[in-house]
């Protein structure tokens, strides 16, 4: 018997489900909306200082559409009032309930001081943007996603988390604090159908990832990666889109580590 071919209309994994992807406008945050919005979903792109990066992306995702499918909102993820206004301005923007959460805003001190030699101030913001900026939004994601099916809550971490490495101290004692949140969050949720996981990527050629270092060091990292190269932003957002979907429903209180190896 002939196979039945699919129909041309048949909808996408993510059909008009809005997603808001925090830190997209550059880096793995862009790349994940760029890919979320392949699979259907309607895209709140937001950022704290570049306006005019943030603009390009929606433009991009709004390109071949007759009714714009991406907004552009600001907020800095530290501040609980911001975030608020964020979910409130994708709500209004899309008149829709909002299904999916990830949370990729993400900071690091770029000289990678050693515990002892990591001031305060480095210490206090890495953690506002980094542990807090992740509460902030997933508290507001379990108080506001859709329930009943197609809730995601989805923050990215680190593999250093796993790797421990020198000169990463608070960065990575920021995302291990994330990772603690997000399992007991998935246990919180139960009855909702909302799911928690988190996707901690390895060294990703991004600008955060290459900010102070020298290509010995990045030639080093290489070097520790059994598929011999640094990850692309497109090998995170992939993971990503299938968290996203029904078909990752099984899939929660879980930290996916997206590293090629490295750990």
């Amino acid at each position: 018997m002939a196979a039945i071919p699919q129909s041309q209309s048949q909808p996408l994994p993510l059909q008009d489900r809005v997603a808001i992807v925090t830190g997209s406008s550059r880096g793995i945050g862009r790349e994940i909306a760029l890919h979320l919005a392949s699979l259907g979903a309607r895209l709140v792109i937001n950022y704290t200082s570049d306006s005019a990066q943030a603009h390009a992306v929606a433009a991009q995702i709004n390109a071949n559409s007759a009714t714009p499918r991406a907004v552009v909102v600001q907020a800095d993820v530290s501040d609980p009032a911001q975030v608020k206004s964020l979910f409130d301005s994708a709500q209004r923007a899309f008149d829709s309930p909002l299904h999916i959460l990830v949370n990729s805003a993400g900071v690091n001190d770029g000289a990678y001081p050693s515990v002892a030699d990591t001031t305060v101030e480095s210490f206090d913001r890495i953690f506002a943007v980094n542990a807090r900026g992740a509460f902030a939004c997933a508290r507001e994601a379990a108080n506001r996603l859709k329930r009943g099916g197609g809730g995601r809550i989805i923050l990215l971490t680190t593999s250093l988390v796993a790797a421990l490495k020198p000169g990463y101290g608070a960065y990575t004692a920021s995302k291990a604090a994330v990772e603690a949140m997000a399992k007991i969050l998935a246990k919180e949720l139960k009855g909702t159908q909302i799911t928690a996981n988190c996707v901690a990527p390895g060294p990703i050629a991004t600008e955060l990832f290459f900010e102070g270092k020298t290509k010995e060091m990045v030639d080093r990292v290489v070097d520790t990666i059994p598929l011999g190269r640094l990850g692309e932003t497109k090998d995170v957002a992939s993971v990503i889109g299938f968290l996203a979907t029904d078909a990752a429903e099984w899939v929660n209180g879980q930290i996916l580590r997206v590293n090629g190896g490295f750990v």
